[in-house]
C-alpha cells in the first residue's frame, strides 16, 4: 500500500514537471522541445523589419509555424552533418561577430544618448550657416564671361566699350559652359554664392556696370555685369521640433563613429 503510494505521488510529480516544461515549449519536434522563447526573438526581428509596428495577430501564428519548420529542417541538416563542415562553422562564426557587435554598439548608444543641449547646439550651428549662406541679405542677378589669360579678358573689355553686346561675346568666349551659353547668366543668387574676388567685384557695381579691369580668380578671369540686385527673402528655417529626429540620428551616428574608431586607435594590432 505504501509502494502504491509513493509511486502515484512520484508520477503526481514528474506529470507536474512535465506539464510545466510544455508551458515553456512551443512543440516537441521528433523528441526534442522547441522553446517558446524563439517566438519571442522571431517576433521581435520582424517587428524592427516593420519599423517597430505591432505584428497583427494573423501573422503571430505563421511565426509559430516558421518557427517550427526551422526545427524540423535544422534537424535534418544535423542528420546529415552539415554542422560539423568548416563553411558552416566559419558562418556561424562571422554570424556570432555580428551579434555581438550589433549588441555592443546598442549598449554604447543607450549609456551615450545625444542630449537635447546637444541637439540645440546643432540645430543653432544650422541657423547660423543659413543666415550666413544668405550674406548681406541681397540677391544679384550678374552675368560673365570667363577665360584663361588676362589679354583676352582685357580685349573683351574693349570691345564691350565700343558697345559689343555682352551676351554675345558671352556665348562665344566664355569657358563657362553653363553660363556662356546664356549669355553668361548667372541667375539671382546671393554674394556668398561665389568666391571672394567674385563676389567684392560684382557687390561694387551699380545696375547696367561691368568691371573694366579683369577680376582674377581660381578659375581664370572674370568679367563681370550686375544686371539687377534685390532684398532677398530669409531663410526658411524650420523649427527645432521638426528636425529634432534627423538631428539626432546624424549625432548618434556621428558618435557611434568616433567610438569606432577610439576602439581602433586603442587596438593593438600586429
Amino acid at each position: 500500500m505504501k509502494k502504491q503510494l509513493l509511486s502515484a505521488l512520484i508520477g503526481a510529480a514528474l506529470l507536474s514537471m512535465d506539464v510545466s516544461a510544455l508551458a515553456q515549449n512551443l512543440a516537441i519536434v521528433n523528441g526534442k522541445p522547441v522553446p517558446l522563447s524563439r517566438v519571442e526573438v522571431l517576433s521581435q526581428q520582424v517587428s524592427k523589419q516593420q519599423q517597430g509596428r505591432p505584428i497583427p495577430a494573423e501573422m503571430q501564428g505563421q511565426i509559430k509555424d516558421e518557427v517550427i519548420a526551422r526545427e524540423i529542417f535544422m534537424q535534418e541538416a544535423q542528420k546529415r552533418g552539415l554542422d560539423a563542415s568548416d563553411d558552416f562553422k566559419n558562418q556561424m562564426e562571422l554570424a556570432r561577430q555580428t551579434i555581438l557587435i550589433r549588441e555592443l554598439f546598442s549598449v554604447w548608444q543607450k549609456d551615450n544618448a545625444v542630449t537635447d543641449a546637444e541637439v540645440k547646439a546643432e540645430y543653432d550651428k544650422a541657423v547660423e550657416a543659413a543666415k550666413a549662406q544668405a550674406g548681406d541679405g541681397k540677391e544679384y542677378r550678374a552675368r560673365h564671361i570667363l577665360v584663361e589669360k588676362e589679354s583676352e579678358a582685357l580685349k573683351l573689355i574693349a570691345d564691350l566699350k565700343k558697345k559689343a553686346k555682352f551676351e554675345d561675346l558671352a556665348k562665344k568666349h566664355s569657358k563657362d559652359p553653363g553660363s556662356g551659353a546664356k549669355g553668361g547668366d548667372l541667375d539671382w543668387a546671393s554674394s556668398n554664392s561665389y568666391v571672394k574676388e567674385f563676389s567684392d567685384a560684382m557687390v561694387a557695381l551699380k545696375k547696367g556696370q561691368f568691371t573694366e579691369t579683369p577680376v582674377k580668380s581660381q578659375f581664370g578671369y572674370h568679367i563681370i555685369r550686375l544686371d539687377d540686385e534685390r532684398v532677398a527673402k530669409p531663410p526658411e528655417v524650420p523649427s527645432i521640433e521638426q528636425v529634432k529626429p534627423q538631428i539626432t540620428q546624424q549625432l548618434q551616428q556621428q558618435k557611434l563613429a568616433k567610438y569606432q574608431e577610439e576602439l581602433r586607435a586603442k587596438a593593438k594590432v600586429e
